[in-house]
């Protein structure tokens, strides 16, 4: 019984080491790549130099002798869309067109969406790159979606960035009101 005791609080005491650690952990304040990557948080595979993404902030791993902290990269550096524009009528077929950066891209492609104003899906299609995908330039997409008259007067395209790891905080989407 003595033994029973000795053991139960032992792992009482570990458990409570272990929660303390893992409360300290989670409120820690990352600084630079190398914390924000042993905290667990996504790194950037591929690229020269890689980057950690912490809360909301990328952090760039250091090359040389000065480490840099980079903000969150605004959707419009990574994608813009020529047509249609921000609450243009639109109507089916909807040839969807504009660049967005080789990282938006998964296999040359990603996922557009018309809603309605209810946030019934009306059509989806994938996006083609037009050109060299594997880059992280500014590639020409274009993509035709098909779609019955809603019985919305307007609706919203989505333009997501491929995310086949599906983690949510590697979600990336553009919103454009349209009508119909």
């Amino acid at each position: 019984m003595k033994y029973i005791s000795f053991i139960v609080l032992a792992l009482l005491v570990l458990g409570i080491c272990f929660f303390g650690f893992t409360q300290y952990k989670k409120g820690k304040v990352i600084t630079n790549f190398v914390e924000c990557q042993k905290a667990g948080n996504p790194v950037s595979g591929g690229l020269s130099p890689r980057q950690c993404l912490a809360n909301g902030v990328f952090y760039t791993e250091v090359l040389g002798d000065k480490p840099v902290v980079t903000k969150p990269v605004d959707d419009t550096e990574l994608i813009q869309v020529a047509s249609p524009e921000k609450n243009s009528k639109v109507s089916s077929p909807l040839v969807v067109k504009g660049k967005a950066r080789g990282t938006w891209y998964f296999e040359a492609s990603f996922p557009v969406r018309l809603l309605d104003a209810n946030g019934k899906e009306l059509a989806v299609a994938p996006a083609q790159a037009q050109g060299e995908w594997m880059t992280e330039d500014f590639v020409p997409f274009s993509v035709s979606l098909t779609f019955k008259k809603p019985s919305t007067a307007t609706g919203t395209l989505i333009l997501e960035k491929d995310n086949p790891s599906g983690e949510p905080m590697n979600d990336r989407s553009i919103k454009i009101p349209v009508t119909f």
